[in-house]
């Protein structure tokens, strides 16, 4: 049994001094966290998430990179840039990236690819919308965005994290059943199988809303190996308390 991954996503929250609090909130209450756990900042707060947390039980991540290595590509932030700041992972495809800047499957692979090319693990954001869901198309949907990823990171597939995200539970205060969130992480982890032989390393979130109220149970379902945190991750207790909903791996297993 591994351990879950709690990731919060601050999206375009936080400042200096802000940083700093919830940080410091967040390191006094990690001690012999049973889960592993990790913040993703906007680019200019990297090097402060480096310079607090460096050795600490927290790591950090980017919200995004950019599907080029280098060049003339102005505000884009490439992986190799995030590894200068040791980020451990990148969130790409989230939906908010998906819905408001148009990124395709096939954006959000290539960037998938630059991530591991410089050693950083993505977190593959893959969902469906209300329309989606209610057509009946939440499968066809979900698979179809994972397998752009799989086709094009390879051998590599196992060492992606993958966060399911409905898309019409972000923000909206709705969160799927658990058992409609296990239903499609069985589905995710099925198609990860057929794709590698070292697919038990690979990590599925659970990203629609999940919070200190529903944390427990959600992270109780067999396919959820953890949560990526929105709203609740800017605020450590309740962020402590979702970590706190982990179970606690015996040493060895």
């Amino acid at each position: 049994m591994t351990k879950k991954l709690i990731v919060g996503n601050w999206k375009m929250n936080g400042g200096l001094a802000d940083n700093a609090s919830l940080l410091a909130a967040l390191l006094a209450g990690l001690h012999d966290s049973p889960a592993d756990v990790a913040v993703c900042a906007s680019a200019p707060y990297l090097a402060q998430l480096q310079a607090l947390l460096r050795g600490s039980a927290l790591d950090w991540g980017a919200q995004d990179c950019s599907a080029h290595e280098a060049g003339a590509y102005t505000g884009e932030v490439s992986a190799a840039m995030l590894r200068d700041f040791a980020c451990r992972y990148v969130i790409v495809g989230h939906s908010e990236r998906r819905q408001y800047h148009g990124e395709s499957d096939d954006l959000v692979a290539q960037k998938a690819q630059r991530a591991l090319a410089q050693g950083i693990t993505p977190i593959v954001c893959v969902g469906e919308t209300l329309a989606d869901r209610e057509a009946g198309r939440t499968e066809f949907v979900v698979k179809r965005q994972l397998s752009a990823v799989i086709h094009a990171v390879g051998h590599c597939a196992s060492e992606i994290v993958v966060a399911y995200e409905p898309v019409w539970a972000i923000g909206t205060g709705r969160t799927a059943s658990p058992e409609q969130a296990q239903a499609v992480h069985a589905v995710l982890r099925a198609q990860l199988r057929a794709a590698s032989a070292h697919s038990s390393r690979n990590r599925i979130l659970y990203g629609g809303s999940m919070n200190a109220d529903n944390a427990a149970e959600l992270l109780a379902q067999p396919d959820i190996d953890g949560g990526l945190i929105g709203g609740a991750s800017l605020k450590a207790a309740d962020f402590l308390h979702i970590t706190a909903c982990c179970p606690r791996v015996a040493a060895g297993i």
